[in-house]
């Protein structure tokens, strides 16, 4: 029997880092994959789920036009701290961002990190 998606929907590497140690404590053990994810998301240091999710919802209120919810996750992932750095961020999606806004995310995103 075929397993089926039932719904898609994007997070970011501090969600996933929160999940995946959600369901090693619930299951007491994680498969290869999540495993070596958990192991490879800890090396990286993402922030807390608290911070990431307090950081996604002051990105989306910056009204950013053609921005969406997985751009946010992206810089989220990525913590651009200049405008440059977000624009490299960003360039993997067909979207244009304003220098402005470039750096209105660089500086809100500057605040959490440490």
């Amino acid at each position: 029997m075929a397993q089926k998606v039932l719904s898609q929907v994007a997070i970011n590497a501090s969600e996933l880092h929160a999940e995946l140690k959600r369901i090693k404590d619930r299951d007491k053990d994680l498969g290869f994959r999540a495993q070596k994810s958990l192991d490879h998301l800890e090396a990286l240091g993402v922030l807390s789920a608290e911070k990431a999710k307090e950081l996604f919802e002051k990105l989306a209120k910056l009204e950013v036009p053609r921005l969406r919810d997985i751009h946010f996750h992206k810089i989220v992932d990525v913590l651009p701290v200049t405008a440059k750095d977000v624009k490299v961020a960003l360039q993997g999606y067909n979207v244009t961002v304003s220098q402005e806004s470039c750096k209105k995310i660089a500086d809100l995103v500057a605040e959490f990190v440490e």
